[in-house]
């Protein structure tokens, strides 16, 4: 008699199945129904082949619309682009096809690479297969028969990937129909619960196993949703991405470029200038009477470098440079700083620190660089040279949850600020490779803890939290705070830092009360992040049409007829006079060109002055992507454009100022 299997299932029941019972078997024990939509099983939350003998343990059967079926309808599409492939282009050498963000790719030894034109009708092929609807089935080849198989077929990349195999680790075979590949799976349990709601997105060149020594194999790129509806939700997002590249914008709106001599750092041109100051400006303020802005050197000793642990950490990640002395002894290794931290402590420990001064708040927009791979270079979102809206605070132990929670507010706020209203915090706790005991690592997770429970109490559930294990700084806990653009997009921009680490490497201590030297915390915090990149995402996020007290060109003021020249003078020195950022246009040009040229470059408002504007001392003022036009006295309008450039902060301030009175 065969030996029972006990299963245990999400809602507490228990049952027996025989030994060797499949995962479909479970499924139809339950209801023909689940069976019939059931793709895969789940033992003790490791996913499987439907078609798989259970295991004791906790089973859990996965249909199509489990989040966990998502990756195996994009592995599933993958193994039919490959097919279709092979079937359109028979020689075509299958390699490698992982799933990845959002979708998957495939890798082909194919003569002549493929194109983009290719790619509807490799789309075709693959709804054919689905629409076959074959079985997914796995077999177990011994290495020899695998090798044989695929060495017959012309297929070297496989032979190669089966020598790769652990020998502890089974080769597993999987067919559709007749078509088969070499994979780990697990795979649904047919094609045709893969669905239609897939689009292959692009061609693009790529090295056998990433080495540009090795043969270059085409690769496609395709997404896969489990509805249509999430791929057309999935596609709009990409096209809306695309119109709002901050890179497109930045070269239309004039604001900065990039260029081969500089790789990775930005050119900025007067506007984009303009609006950098402008967030630096807005921030400074943001921190005037908590913080005390510094500036450490650019250029410090390795020694520097070694003492703080970026040199063993870090190195191959930051700009080195050897100056050779009058004598070979002299020599001196140097770096430019790929941050600011140990900079602030070496201000922090000039002097002695009374524990009456604490907590102390040290401030700086350091400019860093650091040396980022260039495929992995991307506009301002990803650079070698950038700005950091730094700060560290050295504070005591008992004043690290206060400290943490000013923070947070802080950052909160300047979000909020700029529009941004759904945010996500999540604590990252200790990594595996880390410095400092366990008992510091327990103290300090124990008040972050505590910190993140107060944000999500006192948010009222607006702020959502979570936690993240295991992805700490390598010092100490962090918060992360992510914000979601206008397009659903999220971006990971500020963070909290608490560290033990530091102080200590470098001594740096302050007086107690009972006149002894004690060890300050030390917390790193940044609210931008990388100045260069939150500017990068607000363009994206407003889409290039600039809130005005943060654009660089706020106003065109633009002429219908040279009649009106005079008047439109007046008007923008008197706009100037206000304290607004104002250009003329009082070319011989038709005023809906003048109209149509300044909305490329994204000017948020044109004031039109004509003969009739000119004689009742009005101004018609057109907004960027609206056809309506409005009409107001000049003072009104100036008025109205000055309240709406004056940063939301000094907004606050001045309404705080009005309500005292």
């Amino acid at each position: 008699m065969s030996e029972a299997v006990s299963l245990s299932f999400p809602d507490g029941s228990v049952r027996s199945y025989d030994a060797g019972a499949t995962g479909r078997d479970v499924a139809e024990s339950i209801s023909k129904s689940l069976a019939k939509k059931a793709v895969a099983i789940a033992i003790d939350g490791t996913v499987r082949d439907l078609a798989d003998p259970v295991s004791e343990g906790k089973i859990e059967i996965i249909t199509r619309s489990d989040p966990r079926a998502l990756e195996l309808i994009r592995h599933d599409t993958a193994h039919v682009m490959a097919e279709a492939v092979q079937e359109l282009w028979p020689g075509t050498q299958v390699t490698i096809g992982p799933v990845i963000e959002n979708g998957f790719y495939y890798d082909f030894a194919k003569n002549e690479p493929f194109t983009p034109e290719d790619l509807p009708k490799i789309e075709k092929r693959m709804k054919e297969i689905i629409q076959r609807n074959k079985p997914f089935t796995k077999e177990v080849w011994s290495r020899d028969k695998a090798k044989e198989v695929f060495g017959s077929r012309g297929e070297a990349y496989k032979v190669e990937l089966v020598d790769a195999i652990p020998e502890d680790q089974d080769v597993k075979i999987y067919y559709q129909g007749d078509w088969f590949d070499l994979c780990r799976g697990p795979h649904m349990a047919s094609t045709g619960q893969i669905g239609n709601a897939f689009k292959l997105m692009k061609v693009a060149g790529a090295y056998w196993r990433g080495d540009s020594n090795n043969p270059m194999l085409t690769r496609i790129y395709g997404t896969a949703w489990a509805e249509q509806e999430e791929l057309d939700n999935y596609l709009h997002v990409l096209a809306e991405a695309e119109k709002r590249d901050h890179r497109r914008l930045g070269r239309e709106m004039d604001l900065f470029h990039f260029q081969e001599e500089g790789p990775g750092v930005v050119f900025w041109h007067g506007k984009g200038w303009r609006m950098f100051q402008t967030l630096v400006s807005y921030m400074r303020r943001r921190l005037e009477g908590d913080y005390e802005e510094v500036n450490a050197p650019q250029v410090l000793d390795k020694s520097l470098w070694e003492t703080s642990g970026h040199w063993g950490w870090y190195r191959d990640n930051m700009f080195k440079v050897t100056v050779a002395g009058d004598d070979t002894d002299d020599d001196r290794v140097f770096a430019l700083k790929p941050m600011n931290c140990p900079g602030h402590v070496q201000i922090f420990k000039h002097g002695l620190k009374s524990y009456r001064e604490l907590p102390i708040r040290l401030a700086e927009f350091g400019n860093v660089h650091r040396y980022e791979p260039s495929g992995a270079l991307h506009g301002l979102m990803r650079v070698r040279g950038f700005t950091q809206d730094d700060a560290h605070i050295f504070c005591t132990e008992e004043q690290m949850a206060e400290e943490c929670l000013k923070i947070n507010d802080l950052i909160l706020s300047v979000y909020e600020d700029f529009g941004f209203k759904e945010i996500v915090v999540k604590l990252s706790t200790r990594p595996d490779k880390r410095v400092g005991s366990d008992d510091l690592w327990d103290r300090a997770e124990s008040v972050m803890m505590d910190v993140l429970k107060t944000i999500e109490e006192q948010s009222e559930g607006r702020i959502k939290t979570g936690i993240m294990p295991g992805e700490g700084a390598f010092y100490g806990p962090k918060f992360e705070y992510t914000l979601k653009d206008a397009i659903g997009r999220e971006w990971q921009c500020g963070t909290t830092q608490v560290d033990f680490n530091l102080p200590e490497r470098f001594g740096a201590f302050y007086i107690d009360h009972n006149s002894e030297k004690r060890q300050p915390v030390m917390i790193h915090r940044a609210i931008c992040g990388s100045m260069e990149r939150f500017l990068g995402i607000l363009i994206e996020n407003f889409a290039g049409h600039m809130p005005l007290w943060v654009s660089p060109q706020q106003i065109v003021v633009a002429t219908i007829t040279s009649e009106a020249d005079a008047y439109g003078q007046e008007v923008a020195d008197a706009l100037r006079d206000a304290g607004l950022n104002v250009e003329t246009d009082f070319r011989n040009e038709k005023i809906n060109y003048k109209v149509r040229e300044h909305s490329v470059t994204k000017v948020p408002v044109i004031i039109v002055c004509g003969r009739k504007e000119a004689e009742e001392r009005t101004v018609n003022i057109r907004r960027l992507g609206s056809q309506a036009q409005t009409s107001l006295s000049l003072d009104e309008a100036i008025a109205a454009l000055v309240d709406e450039a004056t940063p939301p902060d000094l907004k606050r301030k001045a309404d705080s100022r009005k309500a005292k009175k």
